[in-house]
């Protein structure tokens, strides 16, 4: 394919769909049409964007990790220390976590050049659980294990005061959401994002076009961290608590169960992910609150036995309307 032929495709895969603008329209208008679940809205939007800042680097780049928590745990303690002891400010809070978090992925970033998947799978969830041990011990600065009380936020703006019914926290959390999103969907479908999807596809072959590999996958796990320290940011700046739950293994599990359920290497699969999973979450667990996690389990466990597209045709289930060579895995 020609240079302007790739660069029309890139053009053409980057535009907007009309059912874009309706998603993201219904998105901010929900704390209006229901705004006794405006809170469960900002939790969504928050793990939402969460899970895409993961899928930037496992679907888009191939980098598998089982510690993305460490960023988010760390974006969510700077902004809540920053505006317990420096100013209250949500969106300059915002602004001091991502960046604290994106030097901090810049650091950690050598951690994922050389080795395997499996090393990198144990190399980012020590830097995980370091940093949850770092978070325990330095109790005189986070709180430890009574977590990081008394946080309280500035109006955002100067002019949106959080209220106690979540509304101001919701569009708060979604237009942060949707700022980074664009953020995001810009790096995908750039030239930028095609030597992502080559390096995912081949390394040693994207090397020997001469791609710059190394510093393509410190820039994008960069990037990733900085967005996933937003997120924590805003989940600390929105309820008024960092604990060491935001450091925990069960958030890197959790936003990997999301990408699982809305598919990876396409960021509105973070999106889908974690509408499911923290409806299903929300509901099981008022249904049946000691078993809610089993229920979680199993539809995961058919979600990859039968697969996405077919679990939602059961008549497929046993091979009617099969196509030849698909094995109904997730995609």
């Amino acid at each position: 394919m020609s240079a302007p032929a790739h660069e029309s495709a890139l053009l053409r895969t980057a535009r907007w769909r009309p059912w874009e603008f309706v998603i993201w329209a219904v998105a901010f208008a929900l704390p209006l049409l229901v705004p006794s679940h405006s809170l469960l809205v900002n939790e969504i939007a928050i793990v939402a964007l969460f899970a895409m800042s993961l899928d930037l680097i496992l679907g888009y780049t191939g980098i598998v990790s089982l510690g993305h928590a460490a960023f988010f745990g760390f974006g969510a303690y700077a902004a809540a220390l920053f505006a317990k002891l420096v100013m209250p400010d949500p969106t300059v809070g915002l602004v001091f976590a991502t960046v604290l978090s994106a030097l901090l992925g810049l650091v950690a970033s050598v951690t994922i050049l050389r080795g395997s998947d499996l090393t990198r799978l144990m190399v980012t969830l020590g830097t995980a659980l370091l940093l949850l041990e770092l978070a325990n011990k330095l109790d005189w600065l986070t709180g430890g294990a009574d977590g990081l009380q008394g946080v309280v936020m500035g109006p955002v703006l100067g002019l949106f005061e959080f209220d106690l019914y979540g509304r101001t926290a919701a569009w708060y959390s979604l237009a942060v959401m949707l700022v980074l999103f664009l953020v995001m969907r810009r790096i995908v479908h750039s030239p930028f994002g095609a030597t992502l999807k080559a390096i995912r596809d081949n390394r040693l072959r994207a090397m020997a076009i001469g791609i710059p590999v190394v510093s393509r996958l410190a820039v994008v796990y960069t990037v990733a961290a900085g967005i996933a320290g937003a997120a924590g940011a805003l989940l600390a700046q929105t309820t008024g608590f960092a604990s060491l739950d935001v450091l925990a293994f069960d958030r890197s599990a959790d936003v990997l169960l999301m990408l699982v359920i809305g598919g990876v290497g396409w960021l509105y699969g973070g999106v889908t992910g974690a509408i499911v999973f923290k409806l299903l979450q929300n509901w099981l667990s008022s249904v049946t609150p000691q078993y809610w996690m089993f229920w979680i389990g199993l539809i995961l466990v058919l979600l990859v036995l039968v697969g996405r597209d077919r679990l939602l045709k059961p008549w497929t289930w046993f091979g009617a309307g099969r196509k030849k060579g698909d094995k109904g895995g997730v995609a």
